[in-house]
């Protein structure tokens, strides 16, 4: 056709815009991303965590954490895995290395948790809805664990068990017995773990950006390690752990079912959460 300018050439037919009419995007832009928004809605969610995780230790009876001890233990025996008591009487004797677990339980749960936060905040933000949206829902998650299904930990059961609160034994950068932490925590808080879940939760997170084989590694090992920590230090029974990943699984699918919500109401595009799985 002559005189046709090379904008028509090769137009399908009502593919042409039309005049006066702007096209339609696609997707809404995501707003940018702001770190103060961000601290912001950490701070507030885990202190409304903390308030209702807290307050629990004023109502949760020591007869039912009792009797759910009893429970757990009882059900890992039929399992043939009651293995608590036996794990930490073979590293007892070492004080220097369960010294270090102590501390290991008291402080990688939060430092590395905000670490892998604020490094997936900073270096993969299409990711990062997602992953806080599953963090967050994976915490609210284990708080109905902990009201419906209060639960005392090995270290706090009879000395008939053969436990030894290795905290308080041989000591660590705090105690549950004095002090702030013993005002306000609520010791039948058992589970799900969040040290476990909070820990697989880290893994998951950098995995994906993980090339060498030894960095893959130690990302695999930390929640293991973490698992070992709280058995070994008696804060936990292994079954504790497992429920950790459940809820974790279930944040994960409520998280994903969030962000797309997020997602179709313009806070980020569509195609971005798809993706952020990866």
């Amino acid at each position: 056709m002559r005189g046709a300018g090379p904008a028509a050439v090769g137009a399908a037919p009502g593919l042409r815009e039309r005049p006066g009419r702007a096209r339609r995007p696609t997707h809404r832009r995501a707003p940018t991303l702001r770190w103060w928004r961000e601290v912001a809605y950490i701070v507030g969610f885990y202190a409304v965590y903390s308030v209702i995780r807290n307050t629990g230790a004023a109502t949760n009876s020591v007869r039912e954490a009792f009797a759910n001890a009893r429970q757990v233990i009882g059900l890992e025996r039929r399992l043939g895995a009651y293995v608590e008591e036996a794990v930490q009487d073979l590293f007892l004797p070492w004080e220097r290395f369960v010294a270090f677990w102590n501390v290991f339980y008291g402080t990688a749960h939060f430092v590395v948790t905000v670490g892998v936060l604020v490094w997936l905040f900073r270096r993969q933000p299409d990711r990062y809805p997602l992953w806080r949206n599953t963090l967050a829902a994976t915490t609210g998650l284990a708080l109905v664990g902990f009201a419906l299904y209060p639960l005392m930990p090995p270290r706090l059961l009879p000395a008939s068990y053969g436990y030894v609160d290795t905290l308080q034994a041989i000591g660590g950068l705090w105690s549950f017995q004095s002090g702030p932490v013993a005002k306000v925590s609520n010791q039948y808080a058992a589970m799900p773990s969040l040290h476990a879940a909070w820990a697989t939760w880290c893994a998951l997170v950098v995995l994906p950006a993980l090339r060498s084989r030894r960095a893959r590694a130690l990302a695999v090992a930390y929640p293991m390690a973490t698992t070992f920590a709280v058995v070994v230090t008696a804060n936990h029974y292994w079954l504790d752990a497992a429920g950790g990943l459940a809820v974790l699984g279930a944040g994960f699918v409520v998280a994903r079912a969030l962000t797309r919500y997020q997602a179709a109401r313009g806070r980020q595009p569509v195609r971005r959460v798809a993706a952020a799985t990866g």
